[in-house]
């Protein structure tokens, strides 16, 4: 990685002076219209999302909703961060990994999962350009070239089908112009950081447009490892990626062809071994961000590259749309980790030294398609009607160095049928109602197996023979929902709504001479009530809400323990309640503030529930315990009842801030934001060790805007003090835990012609 970072620096910087000079410019420097004379009224201008399959202003669609979009958006990634840059950055929403940059792990409300394996079923969905991502790899495609993102809280079942019981987050990228627009961007910062991303669009011929996007962050290694000596032993990454989008239109018809491809070369998450007290959450002598003592795991290195394309058609004719959106995503890939965090970092031996861990994605392949009829006149009625098919196949093989590999093959198929309309009652109330079927075939089945003979030596299962697996369901989801315009700019609504995540399988058990095990299909029902207003003459905009839910049968991920094992279990209810606010305020021409606050409260139901503790004693549980015998021994079994979800923020805070100051030609602004996340459990029992409270992030760029020559040049920082925060913990060996990202600064330019 660390011998092709200057080649890297001058194809960048080659790259930029070739597209400054064939003139191509951002297009999110172009200065809207309408946004031009929002700001000189300071007044704040509309945002347009598409949470109901049609574009709507974000003020009237009765579902709680924040959009992240512009020079907001290109902020929290200056620093050539992944998708998890977006976690505590909305209220509400959460996101952490394990895995690196490869596989994140959304919450929303305080409902996600907790599941590390690369099989792993999340009730978080995300949409790319209208495809669903469901497999987690999937779920990693670097954002570049975004014309907007969108956070929808609570279950969207009814039109977004693929498990959404907390809701989903929604990409859409920049699409193809008949005008020429196009945009290079370059940043370099400390840590070897060099990233360059660009864009150009335009006509091909009167009908044919295109869009060419790339994307290219790059990292050196920076941690060294204090075992074996080496310096910059890990921490780096390379990632590349591409979209190409060709879009045709002529008189009704309108198809849009998306191509696109990644490469990831990079490091999975670096786990340190007692970076933690017993007793205590806080990190303690033994952390060093920047040294490790690993005497495995290769660096914690990853590989993946996955690829896809997408064709969307839509022909209108007599008041009416038909879409079809047909997609097909394959990955592979493979990533290795030093589980119990090093050899000599703490005091006292791990209990499995070396812990060492690979697991590969072996053939994935994902089809779906779409098909969507809805209406498209100015009636009081809309309405919108379609059908929906799934197909995933692809296999996970884990190898340990003590129980070798195993290879577990999974098939998922689903299909749906729903329907969704909104009626106004009159010209300030209107009612919403949908309702969609489900019905979802899983089948799993192990493959291949080759015990290490080590493994046999200390008394480890033969291999041993699994029946397949198939389990299947179909379920009805729907919703109920109506706003009322209190006034033209204030309204209220109510949305009831029931969301169904189908049955899963973990197979990851197997690897380690234990039994897959299985969840049924959870099903949540919500509550929830808000309102939405534009204020002091269209310069205050405050949007909040009030929610219940309850999910009856909530899949869960018993994760660790001392067998560190990844075991799905069905609690009997789960519930949470709290409420969101997001507000912004232009409060001068010159001065935008803005921000949010969430508050979510969760809790298990299941007094029979029980799931494994810390391995050795190692930690302090607070939850009842009991101690159970198993077959290598009697074990601690803490009581989940009335426990907190895992990885569940209690509290989210955001503040962000611009401030410009006009000059010759443009603008010097500084923009700034902040991110805290109040207390946060990490597994499903509680101790005194593995939980989070008072984390913190904040982010400052400073800049100056040139609009006559429209260029941009800034300087940015994120985590700008520092902070370490622990991010999520490994309890079956010793007291391990990884950590959020380094400080990153830079210097980034942004160049633009029309």
């Amino acid at each position: 990685m660390k011998t092709c970072k200057k080649s890297v620096l001058a194809l960048g910087i080659q790259a930029s002076l070739f597209a400054a000079a064939m003139g191509l410019s951002p297009a999110l420097l172009a200065q809207e219209s309408d946004k031009d004379q929002a700001q000189e009224e300071a007044k704040l201008e509309r945002i347009m999302v598409t949470a109901q399959r049609r574009v709507q202003s974000t003020q009237e669609v009765p579902i709680s909703i924040a959009t992240l979009s512009g020079e907001k958006f290109d902020a929290l990634f200056s620093g050539g961060e992944d998708i998890q840059a977006l976690a505590n950055k909305i209220p509400g929403l959460y996101a952490e990994s394990s895995n690196g940059r490869a596989a994140p792990r959304f919450y929303i409300r305080g409902l996600g999962n907790t599941d590390f394996d690369l099989a792993a079923s999340q009730p978080v969905s995300v949409i790319m350009d209208d495809v669903v991502m469901e497999n987690v790899i999937l779920k990693s495609f670097p954002l570049f070239d975004i014309a907007q993102a969108e956070v929808i809280r609570g279950p969207q079942g009814t039109l977004f089908g693929r498990n959404t019981t907390a809701g989903m987050v929604k990409f859409t990228t920049a699409r193809p112009t008949q005008d020429f627009e196009a945009y290079t961007k370059l940043g370099v910062g400390n840590l070897g950081t060099l990233n360059f991303e660009g864009a150009a669009s335009g006509g091909l011929t009167d009908e044919i447009s295109a869009r060419l996007s790339v994307m290219s962050q790059n990292r050196d290694d920076y941690i060294d490892n204090g075992f074996t000596g080496e310096k910059d032993f890990t921490g780096g990454h390379e990632e590349k990626a591409a979209r190409l989008q060709l879009q045709y239109e002529s008189g009704d018809f309108k198809a849009l062809l998306n191509v696109h491809g990644r490469d990831l070369d990079g490091t999975s998450s670096i786990f340190r071994r007692n970076v933690l007290t017993k007793g205590s959450n806080e990190l303690n002598e033994n952390y060093d961000r920047d040294t490790v003592y690993y005497d495995g795991g290769e660096g914690n290195y990853q590989k993946y590259e996955n690829n896809g394309g997408s064709l969307t058609l839509e022909y209108a004719f007599n008041g009416m749309t038909l879409t079809s959106v047909t997609a097909q995503e394959n990955a592979d890939g493979h990533g290795i980790g030093d589980i119990d965090g090093g050899n000599t970092s703490g005091p006292g031996p791990s209990t499995v030294d070396p812990a060492v861990t690979e697991d590969q994605l072996n053939d994935l392949e994902q089809f779906t398609q779409e098909i969507r009829l809805a209406s498209d006149t100015d009636g009081p009625m809309n309405w919108q009607v379609g059908a929906f098919y799934f197909d995933s196949s692809f296999g996970v093989t884990s190898i340990d160095g003590f129980f070798g590999a195993t290879s577990v093959y999974h098939e998922n198929n689903s299909w749906a049928v729903f329907g969704q309309t909104t009626y106004d009652l009159n010209d300030r109330w209107d009612v919403t109602a949908g309702i969609r079927y489900t019905y979802d075939e899983k089948d799993f089945w192990v493959g291949q197996q080759n015990v290490d003979g080590f493994a046999l030596v200390i008394g480890a299962a033969a291999i041993q023979d699994y029946d397949p697996i198939n389990v299947d369901d179909g379920q009805v989801s729907w919703e109920l929902a109506t706003n009322y315009r209190l006034t033209d700019t204030t309204s209220v609504y109510a949305r009831i709504a029931e969301g169904f995540r189908a049955q899963s399988i973990q197979g990851r058990n197997v690897a380690f001479e234990e039994d897959p095990t299985t969840a049924d299909s959870e099903t949540i029902t919500s509550f929830e009530v808000g309102g939405k207003s534009d204020l002091l003459d269209n310069s205050l905009r405050l949007n909040g809400a009030v929610f219940y839910y309850q999910i009856d049968d909530m899949q869960l991920s018993a994760i660790g323990g001392v067998n560190n094992g990844n075991t799905l279990v069905n609690a009997d209810k789960g519930t949470g309640y709290g409420f969101e606010v997001d507000a912004e305020w232009r409060a001068t021409k010159n001065l935008v503030l803005g921000g949010g606050f969430s508050y979510n409260h969760t809790e298990l139901s299941d007094a029979s529930l029980l799931v494994g503790t810390c391995g050795s004693g190692m930690c302090t549980v607070t939850s009842p315990t009991v101690s159970l015998p198993t077959p290598s021994g009697d074990k601690l079994f803490a009581y989940a009842d009335g426990n907190p979800f895992p990885q569940a923020p209690e509290t989210i805070a955001t503040i962000n801030a611009r401030y410009d100051i006009p000059v010759p030609s443009g603008e010097i602004y500084v923009y700034t934001d902040v991110a805290y996340q109040g207390k946060t459990n990490l597994f499903l029992y509680e101790s005194a060790e593995f939980y989070t409270d008072g984390n913190y992030e904040a982010g400052l760029r400073i800049g100056y805007l040139n609009f006559d020559n429209e260029y941009e040049l800034a300087l940015f920082g994120r985590n700008i003090t520092d902070q370490d925060n622990l991010k999520g913990a490994i309890d079956f060996a010793n007291l391990t835990g990884f950590v959020n990202e380094p400080r990153i600064y830079g210097i980034e330019f942004k160049k633009s012609f029309y």
